[in-house]
């Protein structure tokens, strides 16, 4: 199972590289957490109002090429428990990135992103990044 990342996201959203369309479309099934898509949503209500139609449109026709994941309590116990330990390494990542890694942790998926700096502080944690070619 292959989930993305926010940032990929926004990368296939802009058709920026254009070599992500293409390792996108080949990919059976797609997951999106709901964190990811909150924050693909902020981004839309962010843009310039004059944008805001056109985004939305476009995120809307994305995430139908996705199975999008509501958050749960087994991805909240995970959170919590990678949180503490992070934390107490000295090593913690940013909230929503851990909310990210821990709902596909909890799914046992592969998270693909441009961010593995901050993400490969999470143990256990299945990554991939499909802008390096």
């Amino acid at each position: 199972m292959v989930m993305l990342d926010t940032n990929i996201c926004v990368y296939i959203l802009k058709k920026h590289p254009p070599y992500l369309l293409e390792k996108f479309n080949h990919i059976q099934e797609i997951h999106i957490s709901a964190i990811v898509y909150a924050e693909l949503c902020s981004g839309v209500t962010l843009s310039p109002e004059h944008l805001q139609t056109a985004r939305q449109i476009q995120l809307q026709a994305f995430i139908a090429l996705t199975t999008l994941h509501s958050w749960d309590e087994k991805a909240a116990v995970i959170y919590a428990k990678n949180r503490a330990d992070l934390k107490a390494k000295g090593t913690p990542i940013g909230n929503m990135d851990m909310l990210i890694a821990a709902h596909a942790l909890s799914l046992n998926a592969t998270l693909v992103t441009n961010n593995l700096r901050e993400f490969e502080r999470v143990p256990d944690l299945k990554l991939e990044n499909w802008v390096i070619e």
